[in-house]
């Protein structure tokens, strides 16, 4: 992902409400996950 520890940290705060779809994608590309929301 080539991001900062302060980035990482950022993203990984469930506290931190500017999190977005892209980045939450971009960091599940990176681990060689799939990112799939679902709303019911």
């Amino acid at each position: 992902m080539q991001t900062s520890r302060s980035a990482l940290d950022r993203l990984l705060n469930p506290a931190n409400p500017s999190v977005t779809l892209q980045t939450m994608d971009r960091a599940a590309r990176a681990l060689g996950k799939k990112l799939r929301i679902e709303l019911t």
